[in-house]
């Protein structure tokens, strides 16, 4: 009967003219169910990011949704996005969460809101703006004054654009999540006490609250008289749901994050999943009278440098790749994969509820190649450097993300070990302008031999950001460049000139016609008729970043997997397209060309060696 009810709900919600008729409800939890204007609500719903899906793209993946059966969806907020400068806030074009869901509700669909401050979400550090790492002792995800002052004028901020888009108020969200994953983090129960009370101040009290955490992690941060949901993957479905009901036995049940796929690391093989097991989940879950959240409906794309990084359990670090296709229901270019049948028959199946006819998918092209024939070094476009006596982080030096250039001159004559010290993340080092090493945090190198120089040879250290850890405790140490003292032969370097080289933008130094080698810019024109979306085939590139038209595409490396990058339609134009590139590995005559899939595998996989 429950489910009945709870079935007809739906189907009436699945018009968009119904939904328009009422858009004010109402949202509570009683007798074990979620409860929408009263009657028993199964929330189906599937996560997708703005920010890693091109504007444009929203309503087609929201009716992609809706055609799978979903009739909610799920999004973080990504503080980074929204204040990447310190009171400075940015809620324009792809940062527009509110137009995001209130398109969302145009299309018929409910919101699960996921504020943070904390997301994780393979996203550097977990969504936390750079500028908070600025200070050496940054408490994070603490009841510290230092770190809840800037998360509640954030909060704040954020609730002018989303508060009045809660349901209570006649908007689509229905739940709010408090922090996030908490419990696989500490075990704080103020904390997140203070923080449920920090939403509800700011104005979240016109929908459900609830945390979120692993089966086995949520006793840790889940309040007795709060929504909790469980986080889980593949295979977990039964035992994930027995210990749900016993540490809450009076419901309501929601697996908040069913994890349909995996993210990908640079130097490893890609990670691919079990779509039939996934179904078989699936039905599992939805007969046990749960709601679901499924991450990731469409994962898509870490543009610029917003790719995060895992540590694993031994410490190791692991940069995640541009791409957040997830091998989930709906591909990184907005295609539906054989997973999305296989959940739209179940979901069927289960609440009895015929889904919208599935959408013409998005087709990908071939775009014409793109040869880099000029070139500037990255050594003739240095800005004024600022000077200190010892290292400084990125943070220190007023810059979130790329790289950073440090430079001294060797005292005396030296030769022997170069000693980076803690260095994050990835460096190469250079005497007089030659190449003689590099450093790699994933393989825990942070120094290089040094030949013979003379007193007053140039060292140079250039190290760039691979994407900042997002999970787990390591968070607090996570700043980028030089955190420590550099010593060669145990003698330590003393006055540093520092180059911050952000890379927001692609370079307009001018370009030129001669050969350049090692750390270049490269510029190419790319001749398009009609725009169109693709990936650009990057496996002849080395280790960089491209831009299209000045928008950050991401980053390459050759380590693979990911051997090439999605490029929207929305970011080309009819006629010429300037293609901008920086690779430390550069060579003259290089190209990139358009192909019609995700290539995977591509390079060559170093398994983080």
């Amino acid at each position: 009967m429950k489910r009945a009810l709870a079935s007809l709900l739906l189907a009436a919600l699945f018009s968009t003219a119904g939904f328009a008729q009422k858009p004010q409800h109402t949202f509570t939890t009683g007798n074990g169910e979620f409860l929408l204007d009263g009657r028993p609500f199964r929330i189906l719903s599937g996560e997708v990011h703005y920010p890693r899906i091109p504007r444009d793209q929203w309503r087609q993946t929201f009716r992609m949704a809706k055609a799978m059966g979903l009739n909610t969806i799920t999004t973080y907020v990504f503080w980074n996005e929204h204040e990447a400068k310190q009171g400075q806030y940015d809620f324009s074009g792809n940062k527009d969460v509110a137009e995001f869901i209130r398109e969302a509700q145009q299309e018929g669909l409910f919101v699960i809101l996921r504020p943070g401050p904390y997301v994780c979400a393979e996203w550097e550090l977990g969504g936390f703006p750079a500028w908070l790492m600025r200070d050496r002792n940054m408490p994070l995800r603490t009841n510290h004054a230092a770190y809840m002052e800037p998360v509640k004028k954030w909060l704040t901020r954020l609730s002018k654009e989303l508060a009045p888009l809660q349901v209570g108020n006649g908007g689509p969200i229905l739940l709010v999540q408090v922090e996030n994953e908490y419990g696989s983090y500490g075990d704080d129960k103020g904390y997140i006490a203070a923080m449920r009370k920090m939403l509800l101040d700011v104005g979240f009290n016109k929908a459900v609250l609830y945390t979120a955490d692993g089966p086995q992690q949520t006793i840790k941060d889940s309040l007795p008289d709060m929504q909790v949901g469980f986080n889980f993957g593949p295979g977990d479905a039964k035992k994930a749901l027995d210990l749900y009901k016993q540490l809450r036995p009076q419901g309501p049940y929601i697996v908040s994050e069913y994890w349909d796929g995996w993210f990908d690391h640079y130097g490893h093989t890609w990670d691919n999943t079990d779509a039939e097991k996934q179904a078989n989940d699936l039905q599992y879950i939805l007969s046990h009278d749960s709601s679901i959240s499924i991450y990731m409906f469409r994962g898509g794309t870490n543009f610029g440098f917003m790719n995060g990084a895992n540590s694993s359990e031994k410490g190791d670090y692991q940069p995640d790749v541009t791409s957040y296709d997830y091998d989930s229901v709906v591909n990184e270019a907005g295609q539906p994969t054989k997973k999305f049948f296989l959940f739209r028959d179940v979901i069927a199946k289960e609440t009895g509820v015929k889904a919208p006819p599935v959408p013409e998918a998005p087709k990908l092209y071939a775009l014409p190649e793109a040869r880099f024939t000029t070139g500037v070094s990255l050594w003739d476009t240095l800005p004024k450097p600022q000077h200190h006596e010892h290292p400084v982080t990125m943070e220190e030096a007023g810059q979130n993300y790329g790289y950073i250039l440090y430079r001294t001159t060797l005292p005396h004559d030296a030769s022997g070990t170069l000693d980076l010290g803690v260095m994050h993340q990835y460096a190469r080092v250079y005497l007089d302008g030659t190449l003689v090493g590099s450093a790699d945090r994933r393989v825990n190198q942070n120094s290089v031999t040094l030949p013979l120089a003379k007193a007053g040879a140039r060292l140079d250290i250039l190290v760039e950001d691979t994407g900042r850890v997002n999970f787990g405790p390591k968070i607090l140490g996570e700043r980028i460049g030089l955190l420590t003292e550099v010593t060669l032969d145990k003698e330590r370097l003393l006055g540093w000139d520092v180059y911050p080289l952000p890379m927001e933008t692609p370079q307009e130094s001018t370009f030129h016609d001669a050969a350049c080698t090692g750390a270049c810019f490269y510029r190419a024109t790319m001749h398009v008729e009609t725009p169109r979306d693709s990936y650009l085939d990057i496996t002849a590139l080395g280790k960089g970043q491209l831009w299209v038209n000045g928008r950050n595409l991401g980053r390459f490396w050759n380590v693979g997997p990911q051997g090439s990058l999605y490029v929207p339609a929305s970011w080309l134009k009819s006629g010429d397209n300037d293609i901008v590139i920086f690779d430390l590995d550069g060579a003259p005559g290089r190209a990139v060309h358009g192909v019609d899939h995700l290539i995977k595998d591509g390079g060559t996989p170093d398994l983080g060696k």
